[in-house]
């Protein structure tokens, strides 16, 4: 059961070297609503570190546009080629650093998770991801992007608010003697 809020702000961000997209969530109660998506287009930069200054300053202008609470943010996959997973990383980083110099707490899904999370298939195209926040946050088609990377940010957001209020596991148990160990209060003898 998702935990109602008064109100929180969720950043949502699909890390990219040549489009990074982005979505924010307002929530207030128990109800999500799209107050933005977009794209940092980082295609006019042929320097990678200009890319990631690019980024920097673009994360730190839409955080100090929404002042989001937390921001979630899509875990790279790992792929075959290292120098892309590489410079995906650092464009990553660099957009976690900008939140954490403004405090803003994060979390990292996995983008099966998210895909899960928005359309209960962790194979769905970007087209099925989009289409199922289309309908379920109420925007008009006209609204839709043209680059999907921008419901992707989005899709980030929306899954880490499906997460609210999920009770978090303090303790890990590695069978029934480690449970009993960690809570004898618990076990009638």
């Amino acid at each position: 059961m998702i935990q109602p809020v008064k109100e929180k702000i969720i950043l949502g961000i699909d890390p990219g070297t040549t489009i990074m997209g982005y979505g924010v969530l307002r929530v207030a109660g128990v109800k999500p609503e799209m107050i933005a998506m977009g794209i940092i287009d980082l295609r006019k930069f042929g320097d990678h570190y200009l890319k990631l200054r690019h980024i920097h300053e673009r994360v730190l202008s839409i955080i100090e546009s929404y002042l989001p609470d937390e921001l979630a943010i899509e875990a790279p996959f790992f792929g075959k080629n290292v120098q892309s997973m590489l410079k995906l990383g650092r464009a990553q980083g660099v957009a976690m650093a900008a939140a954490l110099s403004r405090d803003i707490p994060i979390t990292e899904y996995a983008p099966l998770k998210i895909k899960m999370a928005i359309t209960g298939n962790g194979q769905a195209s970007k087209e099925q991801v989009a289409d199922m926040l289309q309908r379920m946050l109420h925007f008009p088609k006209e609204d839709m992007p043209v680059f999907m990377d921008a419901t992707d940010g989005l899709a980030a957001a929306y899954c880490h608010f499906l997460q609210m209020g999920r009770p978090v596991v303090e303790k890990g148990y590695h069978g029934w003697k480690d449970f009993i160990a960690k809570n004898p209060d618990k076990v009638k003898r």
